[in-house]
């Protein structure tokens, strides 16, 4: 490649030609560039709104399609991640102060005892890369914590993680503190961590095992539109 092609000046292109190279670059895990786009497509008057969607969350989204396919792995992941929060940082007041409408609030975090973060990280990233506010309680985390959360938070959102076969039935605990207290309808729960699976999700009563962040992703874009839409069976 010739140097004239290898310096691509953002401010010159157009507004679709800066799209697609964002696109490119949140791919490629380039924060400083993702940052330069927002702030750019911002001085063109677009809403913080439509920069999220068309420019961030698209781009995320191939991101997860080629990490969910085995295209990318765990560290190109969180560099593109990396990237999507350096965008967020200029976005996020504005987003907020604008009143846009949001895909739904998360509260994400490792179970009591288990100290693993990695893949709770991975999954709270790509749910920010997909839209979603997300509140992250990091690790070791007691029912109460978790409940506190999400009343303060006003989630839609709980997810779990769990990386040791001896942490993992805390997670029903907090499932079962829900059911007691008469809350467990008002949240949708995700689990996931390496030792968990399908079964054991269906049996301590989450509304779904997530295999991984990809996976994490499309199983609450499909929950939140079932709770917007809340159309009649049949």
């Amino acid at each position: 490649m010739s140097d004239e092609e290898d310096d691509i000046i953002l401010a010159e292109l157009s507004d679709d030609e800066l799209v697609l190279q964002m696109h490119d670059d949140l791919y490629d895990g380039m924060k400083e560039e993702i940052e330069e786009g927002v702030n750019i497509l911002l001085g063109r008057k677009w809403q913080p709104y439509r920069v999220l969607t068309e420019a961030l969350v698209a781009g995320m989204t191939i991101v997860g399609n080629d990490f969910r396919d085995g295209i990318l792995f765990v560290p190109e992941v969180l560099l593109a991640a990396g990237a999507m929060k350096g965008g967020m940082e200029t976005l996020k007041p504005l987003l907020i102060e604008s009143g846009a409408p949001r895909m739904g609030k998360m509260v994400i975090g490792t179970v009591k005892g288990d100290i693993h973060d990695i893949g709770k990280n991975l999954v709270g990233m790509m749910m920010e890369g997909a839209g979603f506010e997300v509140i992250d309680l990091g690790i070791n985390n007691p029912v109460e914590d978790y409940l506190e959360a999400l009343s303060r938070e006003d989630a839609d959102i709980l997810g779990m993680s769990a990386l040791l076969t001896t942490t993992m039935p805390y997670m029903k605990v907090v499932i079962d503190t829900m059911i007691e207290q008469g809350i467990r309808e008002d949240y949708i729960v995700l689990v996931g961590g390496a030792p968990l699976n399908e079964e054991f999700g269906k049996a301590i009563g989450a509304d779904s095992y997530c295999r991984d962040a990809a996976v994490a992703v499309e199983t609450a874009k499909g929950f939140m539109a079932n709770k917007h839409n809340q159309l009649p069976a049949g």
